[in-house]
């Protein structure tokens, strides 16, 4: 399967076909691909990510699903790549992993049905739709600072076209331990679903992302962590936590919060324990 990646090759960025261990430039420069420096392998105009759809992460929540999907905005502003430092504001606790499949627009998709949406779709990359949940409480609705955030929406290493989505498995690792193991066959709705879904009534352009859901065990990390999701046939997305440079600023809008809402969701939706905290690692 053809695998592009986006990277800073001599200041310029410049997509390459992935050979072996080994990117290669159009103009034939080679770069070894544990050196180069990664950027998203697309350029979107818009993120667009659904709440919940695998279902170990809906037993999880011990919730019942609507009948459709439901979704949330990431601004392109979050977007970060493989090897990125994903940023948790100083004054933050509660950032949270969550591995997905991104699905990635090949072409311009409007009102088109579900059995038509994989000739829209150009490829699949690896995705880490992190959480701020210090900010749940006040953006419930829109989820767009718990999504939202800078650096929160990594995407990476490559785009690989040609690739089924059905029955892969998919794990985050935090420090090398296994996180979350789930498997694209969990998933409610799947990928053609979600693009066609969309495109009735929002139009889709190339390089356009759509995020797919996550498995159970979404759960914070801390500054210093490495965490990466690994897809079976899409390769490792491999990024760090580091705090912020600045704190979050207290004579402007909404503060972090950590109330009972705020904790049952970053540590689980725990709801019959509220009160009852596990020990944080």
């Amino acid at each position: 399967m053809p695998e592009y990646r986006r990277i800073l090759l001599d200041g310029a960025a410049v997509e390459t076909v992935r050979d072996g261990d080994e990117l290669v430039a159009g103009d034939g420069r080679r770069v070894k691909a544990d050196e180069a420096r990664h950027l998203p392998p697309v350029v979107p105009s818009k993120v667009i990510a659904v709440h919940l759809n695998h279902r170990s992460r809906v037993e999880e929540f011990q919730i019942g699903l609507p009948g459709t999907p439901t979704y949330f905005h990431k601004p392109t502003s979050a977007l970060n790549s493989h090897q990125g430092a994903i940023v948790r504001p100083e004054g933050c606790k509660w950032l949270n992993y969550e591995g997905e499949v991104a699905i990635v627009i090949g072409r311009t998709a409007r009102n088109i049905a579900p059995a038509e949406a994989g000739r829209y779709i150009a490829g699949y990359t690896v995705a880490n739709d992190y959480g701020l949940h210090d900010f749940r409480d006040t953006d419930a609705g829109s989820m767009l600072r718990v999504k939202g955030s800078d650096t929160l929406c990594p995407l990476g290493p490559g785009l690989v076209t040609d690739w089924d989505f059905r029955g892969k498995r998919l794990r985050t690792y935090v420090n090398g331990e296994v996180v979350q193991d789930g498997s694209t066959d969990e998933m409610t709705w799947d990928m053609h679903y979600l693009v066609a879904d969309i495109a009735r009534t929002i139009t889709l352009y190339p390089g356009d992302v759509l995020l797919s859901g996550t498995p159970a065990n979404s759960r914070p990390v801390e500054p210093g962590d490495v965490v990466e999701v690994e897809v079976e046939g899409l390769g490792r997305l491999t990024n760090h936590i580091v705090t912020g440079p600045t704190a979050i600023r207290t004579d402007v809008g909404a503060q972090p919060t950590e109330s009972e809402e705020v904790l049952s969701t970053a540590l689980g939706g725990d709801w019959e324990f509220r009160g009852i905290r596990p020990p944080r690692r």
